[in-house]
Formats: structure tokens, C-alpha cells, sequence
């Protein structure tokens, strides 16, 4: 019994660890400059992250080291791993070295953001700024338009467009700030107690907009395109639903 119980315990972590690996390999793929299976990698890890909060909750082996482990996960998956992948992506569009390295303040504030976020008991429901996950999927996007070649939208062909990655950078400034901002943000969860548009009228809306979005643009970049609806019906939904402190 003792045995099993052990066991119970340590599978959440395990699935931690899940996530902490694809974080890695996409670190890996991102320096082969093979940014797809980096962005699938960053999406597994994604996924993880999902299930071993919700694993832990179900088998009932909660802990706090198993939360430090999560947010140590997050900064390699959702933090190094995105900064790597827009730093490549800013070496292809433009020579200007100091430019590229800008997109190395992702993992830092991703970092920033989680350690706040462990110590901040007011985001149990919903959050208070962007979350990181939400922050790497924006370069997910990115890096899949780029890098897959049947979409031949691949910057290496010898010509910089400095513009275009002034533009990343801009944006990559404004979600980094984003990430340790005090925004309200609305939680993805639905209650499952009661599923009714009443209770959950944000969600549906959300994914409403989201199906909206994949229907009208059929490309990659939708995956970023969600995650800036995401940021705006935020801003707007919880101006009439604000978070409680």
C-alpha cells in the first residue's frame, strides 16, 4: 500500500517532467532551425502542463514541491524555449545583432511571471496578466508560418525585412510586459457543474471568436491571432467582470 501510495504521488511530477523534456527538445530543434518540431514540441509541453495540475488534483497528491516543479517546466517550455525560436526567427529577417537579442527578455520575464504568479493568492480562478503558456503559443503561431515550407512563407531566401522584425520585437516587448502586468484575465475552464451560457457565457464566446478566427484565416499565424482575441475579450469582458483581490 505504501508502495502504491508513492507511486500515486510521483505520477503528476512525472507528467511535469513530460513537459520539462519537450521544453528541452524544442530548445534542441529551435538550434537545428527546425522551428516546426520545435512549435510541436512547445505545444506537447503545453498540453503536459494542462494535465498534471489536473492529474494532481484527481488523485488527490497536491503538493508545493509539485508546483515549483510546474513553474521550473514552464520557464524552459514556455519561456527559453519561444525566446530561442523568435531569436532564430529575428536572425533570418534582420543582421542587426542587438535586435535579435531582444527576444532573450522572453524567458526572463516568463520567469518573473511564474515566481509571481506561485506567491499571488489572488489568481486562483482567473489571472492577473498573461500567462506564460498563452505567451509561448503567440510564437508558436509564428514559427509555424514561417518554417513550414508547403506554406513557403520561410524568410531564408538571402533578403532581411528589418520592418518585419522590428514588428516581432514590438510585440514580443508588449506581451512581456503583458506577462507581469496586473491585466485581468479570464480563466479557460468551463464549469462543468453547470454548462449553461449563463455561467460560462465568456467561454463561449471566446471559442465562438476562436472558430471565427481559424475559419477566416486557414494559416498558422491563427494560433497567435487567438491568443491576441484572447487578450482583447479579456480587457473588455472583465472591465464587467473584474477579478477579485
Amino acid at each position: 500500500m505504501k508502495l502504491f501510495t508513492a507511486v500515486k504521488r510521483q505520477i503528476p511530477n512525472l507528467i511535469t517532467l513530460g513537459n520539462l523534456l519537450c521544453g528541452v527538445l524544442a530548445c534542441i530543434y529551435t538550434y537545428e532551425e527546425t522551428l516546426h518540431l520545435a512549435a510541436l514540441f512547445i505545444c506537447l509541453g503545453i498540453f503536459l502542463d494542462f494535465f498534471d495540475g489536473l492529474t494532481a488534483r484527481l488523485l488527490g497528491v497536491s503538493s508545493p514541491m509539485g508546483k515549483e516543479l510546474d513553474s521550473l517546466a514552464d520557464v524552459v517550455t514556455s519561456g527559453v524555449a519561444p525566446g530561442m525560436m523568435l531569436y532564430v526567427i529575428l536572425i533570418q529577417l534582420s543582421s542587426l545583432t542587438w535586435l535579435c537579442y531582444l527576444a532573450l527578455l522572453i524567458p526572463l520575464f516568463a520567469a518573473y511571471r511564474l515566481a509571481k504568479f506561485n506567491l499571488d493568492t489572488r489568481q486562483s480562478h482567473s489571472f492577473l496578466g498573461l500567462p506564460v503558456p498563452s505567451n509561448a503559443l503567440i510564437w508558436v503561431g509564428i514559427a509555424l508560418y514561417f518554417s513550414l515550407p508547403q506554406y513557403n512563407h520561410s524568410p531564408q531566401f538571402g533578403t532581411e525585412y528589418p520592418i518585419l522584425a522590428f514588428l516581432l520585437v514590438a510585440v514580443s516587448l508588449v506581451t512581456d510586459i503583458l506577462m507581469v502586468s496586473e491585466l485581468p484575465m479570464f480563466s479557460l475552464k468551463f464549469n462543468f457543474k453547470d454548462l449553461s451560457w449563463k455561467t460560462n457565457s465568456v467561454q463561449y464566446i471566446f471559442l465562438i471568436g476562436c472558430a471565427i478566427i481559424i475559419g477566416l484565416t486557414r494559416q498558422w499565424y491563427a494560433i497567435s491571432l487567438i491568443i491576441l482575441w484572447y487578450i482583447i475579450f479579456s480587457i473588455i469582458s472583465q472591465r464587467k467582470h473584474p477579478a477579485h483581490d
